[in-house]
Protein backbone atom coordinates (compact mmCIF):
# COMPACT_ATOMS: atom_id res chain seq x y z
CA UNK A 1 0.00 0.00 0.00
CA UNK A 2 3.13 2.32 0.75
CA UNK A 3 4.51 4.92 -2.36
CA UNK A 4 7.79 4.09 -3.35
CA UNK A 5 10.38 7.17 -2.81
CA UNK A 6 14.00 7.41 -1.86
CA UNK A 7 14.33 7.00 1.53
CA UNK A 8 10.75 6.41 4.40
CA UNK A 9 8.92 9.12 5.60
CA UNK A 10 7.44 9.72 8.67
CA UNK A 11 4.35 9.36 7.55
CA UNK A 12 4.63 5.51 5.52
CA UNK A 13 6.75 4.81 8.69
CA UNK A 14 3.44 5.54 10.79
CA UNK A 15 1.14 3.33 8.26
CA UNK A 16 3.80 0.52 8.34
CA UNK A 17 4.03 0.11 11.98
CA UNK A 18 0.79 0.29 12.46
CA UNK A 19 -0.10 -3.03 10.86
CA UNK A 20 3.13 -4.13 12.12
CA UNK A 21 1.23 -3.25 15.90
CA UNK A 22 -1.63 -5.40 15.07
CA UNK A 23 0.61 -8.24 13.78
CA UNK A 24 2.47 -8.28 16.94
CA UNK A 25 -0.68 -8.21 19.26
CA UNK A 26 -2.27 -10.95 17.07
CA UNK A 27 0.88 -12.84 17.79
CA UNK A 28 0.43 -12.23 21.72
CA UNK A 29 2.99 -10.34 22.50
CA UNK A 30 1.74 -8.01 25.65
CA UNK A 31 0.63 -4.95 24.90
CA UNK A 32 3.23 -2.57 26.82
CA UNK A 33 5.81 -4.73 25.01
CA UNK A 34 4.48 -3.44 21.71
CA UNK A 35 3.77 0.34 22.46
CA UNK A 36 7.39 -0.07 23.93
CA UNK A 37 8.88 -2.04 20.95
CA UNK A 38 6.89 0.46 18.27
CA UNK A 39 8.34 3.96 20.02
CA UNK A 40 11.96 2.27 19.54
CA UNK A 41 11.66 1.02 15.95
CA UNK A 42 10.45 4.50 14.94
CA UNK A 43 13.21 6.69 14.81
CA UNK A 44 15.19 3.82 13.14
CA UNK A 45 12.58 3.95 10.53
CA UNK A 46 12.34 7.40 9.39
CA UNK A 47 14.40 8.61 6.89
CA UNK A 48 16.04 5.17 6.15
CA UNK A 49 17.24 5.15 2.87
CA UNK A 50 15.20 2.26 0.60
CA UNK A 51 17.75 -0.06 -1.11
CA UNK A 52 17.26 -0.54 -4.43
CA UNK A 53 14.67 -3.45 -6.06
CA UNK A 54 12.89 -3.52 -2.56
CA UNK A 55 9.68 -1.33 -1.56
CA UNK A 56 9.25 0.77 1.26
CA UNK A 57 6.85 -1.39 2.68
CA UNK A 58 10.02 -4.48 2.21
CA UNK A 59 12.18 -2.22 3.94
CA UNK A 60 9.94 -1.30 6.86
CA UNK A 61 9.40 -4.87 7.30
CA UNK A 62 12.91 -5.73 7.23
CA UNK A 63 13.63 -2.85 10.02
CA UNK A 64 10.86 -4.47 12.59
CA UNK A 65 12.61 -8.21 11.65
CA UNK A 66 16.13 -7.08 12.14
CA UNK A 67 14.68 -5.04 15.35
CA UNK A 68 12.52 -8.57 16.98
CA UNK A 69 15.70 -10.55 16.18
CA UNK A 70 17.78 -7.90 18.10
CA UNK A 71 15.51 -8.65 20.99
CA UNK A 72 15.29 -12.24 20.92
CA UNK A 73 19.44 -12.20 20.81
CA UNK A 74 21.37 -12.64 18.13
CA UNK A 75 23.40 -15.46 19.15
CA UNK A 76 22.82 -18.09 21.53
CA UNK A 77 25.08 -18.50 24.70
CA UNK A 78 26.51 -21.64 25.89
CA UNK A 79 25.65 -22.78 28.87
CA UNK A 80 27.71 -22.26 32.11
CA UNK A 81 29.57 -24.96 33.92
CA UNK A 82 32.49 -23.09 34.90
CA UNK A 83 32.59 -24.25 38.19
CA UNK A 84 33.95 -27.16 40.42
CA UNK A 85 31.85 -29.81 39.37
CA UNK A 86 28.72 -31.03 40.47
CA UNK A 87 27.47 -27.64 38.82
CA UNK A 88 23.91 -27.15 39.88
CA UNK A 89 21.20 -26.56 37.51
CA UNK A 90 17.61 -24.99 39.10
CA UNK A 91 14.50 -25.02 36.79
CA UNK A 92 11.62 -22.52 37.93
CA UNK A 93 8.27 -22.24 36.80
CA UNK A 94 4.54 -22.17 36.78
CA UNK A 95 2.83 -25.50 37.54
CA UNK A 96 1.61 -27.14 34.64
CA UNK A 97 4.43 -25.47 32.56
CA UNK A 98 6.54 -28.56 31.38
CA UNK A 99 9.05 -28.05 34.39
CA UNK A 100 9.66 -31.93 34.94
CA UNK A 101 9.16 -32.64 31.29
CA UNK A 102 11.90 -30.10 30.63
CA UNK A 103 13.86 -31.25 33.21
CA UNK A 104 14.41 -34.69 31.63
CA UNK A 105 14.97 -33.69 28.06
CA UNK A 106 17.59 -30.79 29.46
CA UNK A 107 19.10 -33.44 31.02
CA UNK A 108 19.33 -35.93 27.89
CA UNK A 109 20.54 -32.81 25.97
CA UNK A 110 23.63 -32.00 28.04
CA UNK A 111 24.52 -35.64 28.30
CA UNK A 112 24.62 -35.95 24.53
CA UNK A 113 25.85 -32.43 23.43
CA UNK A 114 28.23 -31.81 26.43
CA UNK A 115 29.35 -35.20 27.44
CA UNK A 116 28.61 -35.08 30.95
CA UNK A 117 27.15 -37.08 33.25
CA UNK A 118 23.40 -35.70 35.04
CA UNK A 119 22.01 -36.34 37.67
CA UNK A 120 17.77 -35.44 37.95
CA UNK A 121 16.72 -34.44 41.80
CA UNK A 122 12.54 -33.19 42.37
CA UNK A 123 12.07 -30.92 45.16
CA UNK A 124 8.47 -30.90 44.05
CA UNK A 125 7.32 -32.20 47.91
CA UNK A 126 3.52 -30.95 47.13
CA UNK A 127 2.36 -32.15 44.04
CA UNK A 128 1.47 -35.84 44.61
CA UNK A 129 3.22 -38.24 42.23
CA UNK A 130 5.73 -34.91 40.75
CA UNK A 131 8.64 -36.67 42.21
CA UNK A 132 7.89 -39.91 41.33
CA UNK A 133 7.54 -38.54 37.47
CA UNK A 134 10.78 -37.63 37.06
CA UNK A 135 12.05 -40.48 38.49
CA UNK A 136 9.98 -42.24 35.99
CA UNK A 137 11.43 -40.04 33.19
CA UNK A 138 15.21 -40.96 34.70
CA UNK A 139 14.72 -44.75 34.67
CA UNK A 140 13.25 -44.67 30.82
CA UNK A 141 15.53 -42.63 29.30
CA UNK A 142 18.92 -43.92 31.54
CA UNK A 143 19.63 -40.78 33.32
CA UNK A 144 20.56 -41.22 36.96
CA UNK A 145 17.64 -39.78 39.28
CA UNK A 146 18.46 -39.04 43.21
CA UNK A 147 16.02 -41.45 44.96
CA UNK A 148 13.22 -40.41 46.50
CA UNK A 149 12.86 -40.16 50.57
CA UNK A 150 9.62 -39.59 51.38
CA UNK A 151 8.48 -36.55 53.51
CA UNK A 152 11.92 -35.02 53.67
CA UNK A 153 11.97 -31.03 52.76
CA UNK A 154 13.21 -29.56 49.80
CA UNK A 155 16.51 -27.73 51.82
CA UNK A 156 17.63 -31.42 52.83
CA UNK A 157 16.95 -33.04 49.40
CA UNK A 158 19.54 -30.50 48.48
CA UNK A 159 22.20 -31.18 50.33
CA UNK A 160 21.77 -34.57 49.96
CA UNK A 161 21.90 -34.19 46.21
CA UNK A 162 25.16 -32.77 46.69
CA UNK A 163 26.86 -35.66 48.29
CA UNK A 164 25.38 -37.92 46.13
CA UNK A 165 26.46 -36.51 43.14
CA UNK A 166 30.28 -36.88 44.70
CA UNK A 167 29.47 -40.66 45.21
CA UNK A 168 28.29 -41.38 41.62
CA UNK A 169 30.09 -38.88 39.39
CA UNK A 170 27.55 -36.62 38.14
CA UNK A 171 28.85 -33.34 36.58
CA UNK A 172 25.66 -31.75 36.99
CA UNK A 173 22.77 -31.75 39.33
CA UNK A 174 19.37 -30.86 37.88
CA UNK A 175 16.76 -29.44 40.55
CA UNK A 176 13.52 -29.27 39.21
CA UNK A 177 11.53 -27.31 41.98
CA UNK A 178 7.63 -27.11 42.81
CA UNK A 179 5.48 -24.89 41.08
CA UNK A 180 2.18 -23.19 41.87
CA UNK A 181 -0.73 -21.79 39.71
CA UNK A 182 -0.13 -18.49 40.43
CA UNK A 183 3.06 -16.87 41.80
CA UNK A 184 2.82 -16.42 45.95
CA UNK A 185 5.17 -15.77 48.40
CA UNK A 186 5.73 -18.94 49.67
CA UNK A 187 6.70 -20.45 46.67
CA UNK A 188 8.94 -17.19 45.62
CA UNK A 189 10.76 -17.29 49.61
CA UNK A 190 11.03 -21.64 48.98
CA UNK A 191 13.07 -20.76 45.69
CA UNK A 192 15.42 -17.98 47.29
CA UNK A 193 16.12 -20.57 50.04
CA UNK A 194 16.96 -23.69 47.54
CA UNK A 195 19.05 -21.15 45.88
CA UNK A 196 20.96 -19.79 48.05
CA UNK A 197 21.75 -23.48 49.25
CA UNK A 198 22.68 -24.84 45.91
CA UNK A 199 24.28 -21.68 44.42
CA UNK A 200 23.25 -22.51 40.83
CA UNK A 201 25.21 -21.54 37.35
CA UNK A 202 22.57 -21.44 35.78
CA UNK A 203 18.84 -20.71 36.84
CA UNK A 204 16.01 -21.86 34.22
CA UNK A 205 12.77 -20.27 33.58
CA UNK A 206 10.45 -23.26 31.93
CA UNK A 207 7.01 -21.13 30.42
CA UNK A 208 4.29 -22.35 28.31
CA UNK A 209 4.66 -20.30 25.06
CA UNK A 210 0.55 -20.75 24.90
CA UNK A 211 0.44 -18.24 27.99
CA UNK A 212 0.75 -15.05 25.71
CA UNK A 213 -0.22 -11.82 27.51
CA UNK A 214 0.75 -13.79 31.13
CA UNK A 215 4.06 -14.50 30.36
CA UNK A 216 5.72 -10.97 30.57
CA UNK A 217 4.21 -10.62 34.12
CA UNK A 218 6.19 -14.21 35.30
CA UNK A 219 9.21 -12.98 33.75
CA UNK A 220 9.49 -9.98 35.58
CA UNK A 221 8.39 -11.56 38.68
CA UNK A 222 10.60 -13.99 38.76
CA UNK A 223 13.47 -12.52 37.42
CA UNK A 224 12.91 -9.97 40.93
CA UNK A 225 13.68 -13.04 42.92
CA UNK A 226 15.98 -15.17 41.59
CA UNK A 227 18.82 -14.62 39.83
CA UNK A 228 17.66 -16.03 36.08
CA UNK A 229 20.18 -16.90 33.16
CA UNK A 230 17.53 -18.33 31.08
CA UNK A 231 14.56 -19.12 29.18
CA UNK A 232 12.78 -22.75 28.42
CA UNK A 233 9.73 -22.26 26.28
CA UNK A 234 7.20 -25.01 25.99
CA UNK A 235 4.93 -26.00 23.72
CA UNK A 236 6.93 -24.32 21.38
CA UNK A 237 4.97 -26.45 18.24
CA UNK A 238 1.81 -25.47 19.04
CA UNK A 239 -0.65 -22.62 17.28
CA UNK A 240 1.00 -19.57 19.20
CA UNK A 241 3.26 -17.53 17.09
CA UNK A 242 5.94 -16.67 19.36
CA UNK A 243 4.48 -13.37 21.39
CA UNK A 244 5.59 -14.93 24.32
CA UNK A 245 9.11 -15.10 23.76
CA UNK A 246 9.15 -11.48 22.56
CA UNK A 247 7.27 -10.62 25.41
CA UNK A 248 9.51 -12.73 28.28
CA UNK A 249 12.88 -11.89 26.68
CA UNK A 250 11.98 -7.95 26.32
CA UNK A 251 10.94 -7.96 30.35
CA UNK A 252 13.74 -10.34 31.64
CA UNK A 253 16.74 -9.11 29.57
CA UNK A 254 17.18 -13.26 29.73
CA UNK A 255 17.92 -15.02 26.95
CA UNK A 256 15.73 -17.95 25.76
CA UNK A 257 18.26 -20.60 25.33
CA UNK A 258 15.75 -23.89 24.12
CA UNK A 259 12.40 -23.82 23.33
CA UNK A 260 10.47 -27.11 23.96
CA UNK A 261 8.69 -28.82 20.51
CA UNK A 262 6.66 -31.94 21.20
CA UNK A 263 6.33 -34.74 24.01
CA UNK A 264 9.23 -36.93 23.26
CA UNK A 265 13.02 -36.76 25.00
CA UNK A 266 14.60 -35.59 22.29
CA UNK A 267 12.14 -32.59 21.75
CA UNK A 268 14.43 -29.94 23.10
CA UNK A 269 15.68 -27.71 20.71
CA UNK A 270 18.43 -24.19 20.81
CA UNK A 271 16.73 -21.47 20.20
CA UNK A 272 16.93 -19.19 17.02
CA UNK A 273 15.91 -15.86 16.87
CA UNK A 274 15.46 -15.62 13.60
CA UNK A 275 12.84 -18.15 13.36
CA UNK A 276 10.45 -16.55 16.22
CA UNK A 277 11.05 -13.22 14.15
CA UNK A 278 9.43 -15.00 10.56
CA UNK A 279 6.87 -16.49 12.43
CA UNK A 280 5.71 -13.19 13.84
CA UNK A 281 5.96 -11.55 10.70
Amino acid sequence: KLKNAPSLTEEQVEFGLKEIRLALLEADVALSVTKEFISNVKPKAIGQEIIKSTSAGQMIVKIVYDELVNILGSKNEELNFKVVPPASLLLVGLQGSGKTTSAAKLAKNIEKNNKKKVMLVSLDVYRPAAQEQLRSLGEQNNILTLPVIKGQLPEDICRRAVSAANLNGAEIILFDTAGRTQIDLQMMSEIKQIESIINPTETFLVADSLTGQVAAEVAKEFKSTVNLTGIILTRADGDARGGAAVSMKFVSQVPIKFLGIGEKIDNLEVFHPDRIANRIL
